[in-house]
This record gives structure tokens, C-alpha cells and sequence, in this order.
């Protein structure tokens, strides 16, 4: 969630859209400031005055294109999103090019959901400028090694084809803390760990190769094991057979235990992000059941609906993230009734349209209780809204058509079936050929055409 210490510059000359961005930024209400530029010039003014959280620019522009206007800053200096109404791969791939972090195809669904993509660019431009901050770190504390280990002996080495030392530098007594004398005549393998001697015996049986290096722990002559890295060359005589390997060797034991120390860094990471992926979905299941316990008469309404939900989301293309937020929105699609009072909720008989006027507030109930929380942005579309219609008959904002949402226009169409499917106290269910029939009266209607044709080819007709 955003707070008030974000600041962003909107650069959008057709007032129409830009009223309706910093509309969805007002609605969400969560304190993000929005600067409206008009013109490529007027941004350049407000950046002499202000230092944007993010920079939202059309593509085209009364004074000129906003990829002009990006190869003016230093790229990733500043995370930016372009928007367009004329979207293609071409026009993508140069934005990217030109320096920004994420390019949209302009729609009312797009630009209501503005605050949500800007927040999530924001957040991806942190964690980019956090792993150039880490691999900076990394890369400098690899070339103060690489100082520390150029200004160092490395150990130059003479072998055999079998491996056995002919030469050795004096530096072998810094690295190995064996003199020369003690390794000529002798074999390298005796002296490597056992678990990479089979890797040092390939760098020796690759005489095809003319240069080779590897890296493999070596036994110091107190006993204990020193990383080393072996940059080994093949020698050839004039007929290109193998006469002897030169080597150079170099301690790499702080590199390895660096690498060592950032593996152990990624698995605890993943294991965190494990840990609270494990514990949304854990929240989610009891908010769920909490609901179930409160209006039992519909209980396994919620996972038979989820369950057909993700079908058909599969079944309609829908990405593996995408299938998350959906799975999440299908589990908590009745949130908001939490907030009707029981009277209404549990009344047995039908709603008299006093109670249906509160009972239709329980998606607004959801947003006020989803929308602080970050995780559930794209799930909270189907609570909030899974009870628009096609025709534009639905609540609570009437929307109509392809302004839906489609996580909630596939979800409406799964949500009625099973309603009409199952055993409700004022009623009983409706046999399935004749659930059917109403899916298909409706088609165009209530619900998607596309998504109803869809559905009913997954569906078992009894």
C-alpha cells in the first residue's frame, strides 16, 4: 500500500483519461500525490521543482514522444511506465529500450487499476535498484579480490600428463604451506578432497582442450582444506601432441565462502517467501471458514465455486499469477456479507427490497475490508465485482460489458451455476439440463457470451 511520501508525475495531454487516473488514485485513497503534467515541457518544469516516487507519460504527446523525453535521464534513475492506445510488441520492446520499467495498453480497466500497477512498479523498481546495489557490492568486493590476488604469487606449476609436479614456484608455501621440493615428483590428486578430485582428474583428461580452469579444495599441509582455482594450459610439441600442463594457481577460499554465505542468504529467502505465502493462504482459509460458520447453509458453496473457478480460468488461458489472484478472489468472493446483520443473512425465506438494498452493499463491505491489503489487490476484483452483469443491470457501479473485470465476469457465470445447482433454504435446486438452459437465455445479458459457451464445455450436463 502506498502511502503519503509517494509522489507521482502523470504526463497526459487528454484530460478525459487523466481525470479518470487520478480518480481511481483519489478512490483508493491511501495518501500517493498525483501531479498532472499536460505537455513534455510542463513535466520538464515539475521536475525542476519536484523529485517523483514515479513517472506515468503517454507515448505520444502534443511536443513530442515521452521515450524523447526518457533518453533525457539516465535510465533507472527513475522507474517510468508508458501508456498508449495503439499497443504492439514494436512499440513495447522501444519503450523497454528507451528506459522504462513497464508498458501498458490504455482501457478503462487499466487506467482504474493505475494505482495498483503503479504500486507494483514502484515496488519492482526497489528491489531492481536493491540487486544493483547487491551485485554492485558483489562485483566490488570481487575486484578488491582480484587486486588483493593480482598484487599476491600466484603458485606456477609444471606437470606431467598424469598429473605429477615437474615444477613449482616458490609461492606454493604461501598457498599450501608445502615448499616446492616437498611437491616435485609427485602427484596433484593426493592432495585434493576427495569429493573434487574426480573433477580435477577431467581438467587432466581434457588435453583437447588448450586452456582450462576449475576450482577444487586443496590439503594444506596442516591438514585443513584451502580453496583453490587452477587455471591449467595444455603445452603441444610441433605435432600437436600434449607434452607437459602449465598451471597457475590462486587461493579463492573468501570468494567461496562468500558464495557459500549469499546460497545460504537465497535459501532462507525462498523459504521466508515460502513461510508467508503459506500464511496468506492460511489467513484466507480462515476468514473463509469464519464466514462458513456464520452462514452454514451454504457451506461448500465456497470451494465448489473456487474449484470450478480455477477450471475455467485454466481452460480460458488464464497465467499460472493470474490463477493465484483468482483462486484467492473465488475464496473470499463472499467477504463482505460478513458485515450484513443476521437477520438478513440467515433469513430463510426471500428478502423483502429494504434487505436487499443492505444485502447488496456486501461488496462494498469487501473492498473497505481487501483493499489495504497489498496481496489481494488482484484477487479482490471477483468480491467486488462478481455481481456486475453483462448489460450493465449488476451492482454496485452498473459496469457493463468488457469493463468487467474478467477475473469477476468468469466468476459470476460459476457462481450463479452452482447457486442454481444446490439446495437453498427457500428453495431447491434446479435440475442441471435447466440450469443450462438459463446460462444460455442469459448469454449476452448477464453474463460474457465468450465465457458462458466456455464454461459449458467443461461442465458435466446429467
Amino acid at each position: 500500500m502506498m502511502d503519503d511520501s509517494i509522489h507521482i508525475l502523470l504526463i497526459e495531454d487528454d484530460p478525459a483519461h487523466a481525470e479518470l487516473i487520478q480518480r481511481a488514485f483519489e478512490d483508493r485513497g491511501d495518501g500517493a500525490h498525483l501531479v498532472v503534467a499536460n505537455t513534455l515541457g510542463e513535466a520538464r518544469d515539475c521536475l525542476q521543482t519536484m523529485k517523483p516516487s514515479l513517472i506515468i507519460a503517454d507515448w505520444r504527446l502534443p511536443d513530442g514522444d515521452s521515450t524523447t523525453f526518457l533518453e533525457e535521464h539516465d535510465k533507472g534513475s527513475l522507474p517510468v511506465i508508458i501508456m498508449t492506445s495503439y499497443g504492439s510488441e514494436r512499440n513495447a520492446v522501444e519503450a523497454i529500450k528507451s528506459g522504462a520499467l513497464d508498458y501498458i495498453v490504455k482501457s478503462s480497466e487499466s487506467m482504474m487499476d493505475m494505482p495498483h500497477m503503479a504500486e507494483r512498479a514502484i515496488q519492482q523498481w526497489l528491489i531492481l535498484r536493491e540487486q544493483d546495489r547487491m551485485q554492485f557490492a558483489l562485483a566490488e568486493r570481487e575486484a578488491q579480490f582480484r587486486l588483493l590476488a593480482e598484487n599476491s604469487s600466484d603458485m606456477i606449476s609444471r606437470h606431467n600428463k598424469k598429473g605429477t609436479f615437474l615444477y613449482v614456484s616458490p609461492a606454493s608455501y604461501a598457498l599450501t604451506g608445502y615448499r616446492p621440493e616437498e611437491l616435485i615428483g609427485k602427484r596433484v590428486i593426493p592432495f585434493v578432497h576427495p569429493e573434487d578430485s574426480e573433477n580435477l582428474l577431467k581438467l587432466l583428461n581434457s588435453l583437447n582442450d588448450p586452456t582450462v580452469a576449475i576450482p577444487y579444495r586443496a590439503r594444506h599441509k596442516n591438514g585443513e582444506y584451502v580453496w583453490l582455482e587452477t587455471t591449467a594450459k595444455v603445452i603441444l610439441d610441433q605435432n600437436n601432441n600434449a607434452t607437459e600442463i602449465q598451471a597457475s594457481s590462486r587461493d579463492i577460499t573468501e570468494r567461496k565462502q562468500a558464495q557459500m554465505a549469499l546460497q545460504s542468504t537465497n535459501i532462507a529467502l525462498k523459504q521466508a517467501n515460502q513461510d508467508l505465502s503459506q500464511a496468506y493462504e492460511s489467513t484466507i482459509a480462515g476468514w473463509v471458514m469464519a464466514l462458513d460458520l456464520r452462514d452454514h447453509e451454504t457451506e461448500g458453496h465456497t470451494q465448489r465455486v473456487t474449484e470450478m473457478t480455477v477450471r475455467l480460468a485454466r481452460k480460458l488461458g488464464c497465467t499460472d499469477e493470474e490463477i493465484i489472484h483468482i483462486r484467492r478472489g473465488a475464496q473470499l468472493h463472499d467477504i463482505g456479507k460478513m458485515g450484513i446483520p443476521d437477520e438478513i443473512l440467515l433469513k430463510p425465506g426471500p428478502l423483502t427490497e429494504e434487505e436487499w438494498v443492505i444485502m447488496r452493499r456486501h461488496p462494498q463491505y469487501a473492498y473497505q475490508m481487501l483493499s489495504p491489503i497489498a496481496y489481494l489487490n488482484q484477487a479482490l476484483i471477483i468480491p467486488y465485482s462478481h455481481h456486475e452483469r453483462w448489460n450493465g443491470s449488476g451492482y454496485p457501479h452498473r459496469l457493463k460489458g468488457q469493463e468487467i473485470p474478467l477475473f469477476a465476469r468468469l466468476f459470476a457465470v460459476v457462481d450463479v451455476w452452482d447457486a442454481l445447482s444446490s439446495d437453498r433454504p427457500y428453495r431447491k435446486r434446479i435440475p442441471p439440463k435447466d440450469v443450462v438452459d438459463y446460462l444460455q437465455q442469459e448469454s449476452g445479458k448477464l453474463f460474457d457470451p465468450d465465457i458462458v459457451q466456455t464454461f459449458l464445455s467443461i461442465i458435466e450436463i446429467k
